[in-house]
C-alpha cells in the first residue's frame, strides 16, 4: 500500500499528532504528515510540528465556535488537497466537521475519542464514565461520519475505572492508551487491513 499522507487538525497540545509523529520515525507506520492546521492560534501541536519540520498553521474558523463550516471550510479542504494529503486525522481538534469535508476525504477522516463509543459521546466522557460508575472506561479510534462520535469503529483500547480515580487520573490513563490506539488504527489503514462494512470494520 501507499504510505499515508496525512492531514492533522488539532486545538491543543498535540499529544496525540506526537504519539503518531514517534510511530512514523519508529518505522511503525508507513505515513508522513505532510500538514497541522489548528484552530486555535497558540495551540502548542503548531510548535510540536515545526519542531518536526512538518508545515503547520493557525486556520481561522470564525465566526462559529464549535464547528467547522463555511469558508473555513472550503480553506481547510484547499490546504489539505495542496499539501497532498490523503487522509485527516483529528487530534483533539475541538470541532465538529462537515459533510463537506468528509465528501471531500470519504472513509478517510480518522477520530479519536475519549471513551469506549457508543458510550459516552461528546465532551468530557471520563468524567461521565466515572460519574456513571462505570469500572471499565478506555478509548476509541473512529471512521468519522456525519454524526457526533457516531462512525465506524477501528480500534479501542480498555482501562480499569479504580476506587480511587479522580476525573484527572482517570483521563490520564486513557491518554496513555490513546497514544498507543491512534498510531496502531493508522497502521492497519496504512497496510490496507480495514474492511468496512456497514458499521463494522474489519481489520486483517
Amino acid at each position: 500500500m501507499a504510505t499515508l499522507k496525512l492531514g492533522v487538525l488539532g486545538s491543543g497540545s498535540g499529544s496525540n499528532m506526537q504519539s503518531i509523529v514517534d510511530a512514523i520515525e519508529k518505522g511503525e507506520l508507513d505515513a508522513e504528515i505532510k500538514l497541522v492546521l489548528a484552530d486555535v492560534k497558540d495551540a502548542y501541536i503548531l510548535e510540536r510540528a515545526k519542531k518536526h519540520g512538518i508545515p503547520a498553521q493557525w486556520l481561522d474558523c470564525a465566526p462559529w465556535k464549535t464547528k467547522l463550516e463555511g469558508p473555513a471550510e472550503d480553506r481547510c479542504i484547499e490546504l489539505l488537497r495542496d499539501a497532498g494529503c490523503d487522509t485527516v486525522v483529528l487530534a483533539g481538534f475541538m470541532r465538529i466537521v462537515k459533510p463537506k469535508l468528509l465528501a471531500a476525504f470519504p472513509m478517510r477522516v480518522l477520530n479519536i475519542h475519549p471513551a469506549l463509543l457508543p458510550a459516552f459521546p461528546g465532551v468530557h466522557s471520563w468524567t461521565q464514565a466515572l460519574d456513571y460508575g462505570c469500572k471499565v472506561a478506555g478509548v476509541t479510534v473512529h471512521f468519522v461520519d456525519a454524526g457526533t462520535d457516531s462512525g465506524p469503529i477501528i480500534v479501542q483500547k480498555c482501562v480499569p475505572v479504580l476506587e480511587d480515580d479522580t476525573p484527572e487520573t482517570l483521563h490520564a490513563r486513557i491518554q496513555v492508551q490513546e497514544h498507543i490506539a491512534f498510531p496502531e488504527a493508522l497502521a492497519h489503514l496504512a497496510a490496507g487491513r480495514l474492511k468496512v462494512e456497514g458499521r463494522r470494520v474489519r481489520i486483517g
